[in-house]
């Protein structure tokens, strides 16, 4: 069986990549547009291009900082922050572009409570 640590490093990678697919792939290299259209429908068509590369951009420095390891419990209450707030924005104002609709709110509480756990209760 993996030792606390080993879960630690595993859950560390697993969550940065979340960052970097989402922000490199996802946005910034637009290879799923369905986030370009959330931007649009929040912010609008005028803004959707550039906010949703910058966003791809602040996801991929996400995934650098998880890595650094510098101020881990404040990158992880970061992530947690920007996760849940981003998610109560789609689920209130773009549920129809959302990949599972309204259940990606699920989701989101899954990968922040991953998050905690692993910067909150492995640290330990």
């Amino acid at each position: 069986m993996p030792n606390k640590n080993t879960i630690k490093n595993a859950l560390t990678i697993a969550i940065a990549s979340v960052w970097l697919i989402n922000g490199l792939f996802c946005k910034v290299l637009n290879m799923v547009p369905r986030h370009q259209a959330i931007v649009a429908q929040i912010l609008g068509d005028d803004y959707a291009y550039l906010a949703t590369k910058l966003i791809g951009c602040a996801e991929i420095l996400m995934f650098v900082w998880i890595l650094s390891r510098i101020k881990p419990r404040f990158c992880a209450l970061s992530q947690i922050a920007i996760v849940g707030l981003m998610n109560i924005i789609e689920f209130f104002w773009v549920p129809n572009l959302l990949l599972f609709g309204h259940l990606n709110a699920l989701f989101a509480a899954i990968f922040m409570f991953v998050v905690y756990l692993q910067q909150f209760v492995l640290h330990q």
